[in-house]
């Protein structure tokens, strides 16, 4: 899913690092605020989305948006300089752009075979892979309340899609692909923390995402019309908004006050895919999605206290 239910994409979860060396402040009320109105955002980004996975293939959406992310960070670039593109971590800031990559072009693949709030329920299951992510990369200690949360959390996933009943589709498949390839974001990201500016991460993401897109457009190209290359451009300008939301709504809250608030997104999704698409999702996928949510917010909740030991474990250290 293109930016959604987390941090935005050059902060981690455990960072509240201003986007343009900018302190924080705490104004939490305007912090959540603003990630509302950056899922809004991200989920007008995704019902454009899937409306243009009607006539164009998923890479090609992907690298409108791309392009449009790019052009939007050009002014940073060039007043940046080369040192805002210098790097300690080239080749994770590259597997950390596939990773962002990745999770927008399955999500992207996902919207077209699925409702729009089936797949972005499905999506949120980001958490678990994360938990799992942490223990293989970070080696971090999980203990078992947070592993029953994963098991939550795949349970409403699997209450969501329903293998094996007359509503299930192989393509929701792709929005857990999209949440694997996001969590991978979110750890690499985890693991660089403190050694890279959130500008230099957010521009090796969008060129990272671009020179891949590019090389496989001659691949899987349609002409698009004058309509779609406007819708096209429309999803770089509103996910790009988004992100920027999201980068300035951590300079006035905590992760672990504003991160949970994004699940507003399913409330937004359901509304755009019945204006649009006429779709509206049945009681199992309410279920499982307030099960999947519920999961996440543990987690967070979890995540939070982890934080607050380590701190206190750090200042009572001689």
């Amino acid at each position: 899913m293109p930016d959604c239910s987390r941090p935005p994409e050059g902060v981690s979860a455990a960072q509240t690092v201003p986007s343009h060396g900018r302190e924080r402040r705490d104004d939490p009320v305007r912090g959540i605020l603003m990630v509302v109105a950056a899922v809004f955002f991200f989920s007008c980004s995704d019902a454009t989305a899937k409306y243009l996975a009607q006539t164009l293939p998923s890479i090609e959406i992907g690298w409108m948006r791309y392009v449009g992310f790019t052009t939007l960070l050009l002014p940073l670039m060039i007043r940046g300089g080369p040192p805002v593109m210098k790097t300690a971590s080239p080749a994770l800031q590259v597997l950390r752009g596939l990773g962002m990559l990745g999770s927008a072009l399955f999500f992207i693949m996902g919207m077209h075979y699925l409702p729009l709030a089936e797949a972005a329920a499905t999506s949120y299951v980001s958490p678990v892979f994360v938990t799992v992510l942490s223990i293989l990369v970070l080696g971090e200690k999980i203990g078992p309340r947070r592993w029953a949360a994963v098991l939550v959390g795949l349970l409403g996933v699997l209450i969501v899609i329903r293998p094996g009943g007359a509503a299930f589709q192989p393509a929701a498949i792709f929005p857990i692909l999209s949440a694997m390839s996001w969590a991978t974001g979110v750890v690499i990201t985890r693991k660089m923390t403190g050694q890279e500016h959130p500008t230099t991460t957010l521009i090796w993401s969008a060129l990272t995402g671009l020179a891949v897109l590019t090389v496989l457009l001659p691949f899987n190209f349609t002409m698009p019309t004058a309509t779609e290359v406007a819708l096209g451009a429309l999803i770089g300008l509103v996910s790009t908004m988004g992100q920027w939301l999201m980068v300035q709504a951590y300079r006035f809250g905590e992760a672990s006050v504003l991160a949970p608030c994004s699940y507003v997104q399913i409330v937004w999704s359901t509304l755009l895919g019945f204006l649009i698409f006429g779709a509206l999702p049945d009681h199992w996928t309410f279920l499982g999605t307030g099960i999947i949510i519920a999961s996440g917010l543990y987690t967070a909740h979890r995540e939070r206290l982890r934080k607050k030991q380590q701190q206190n474990a750090a200042a009572s250290t001689p």
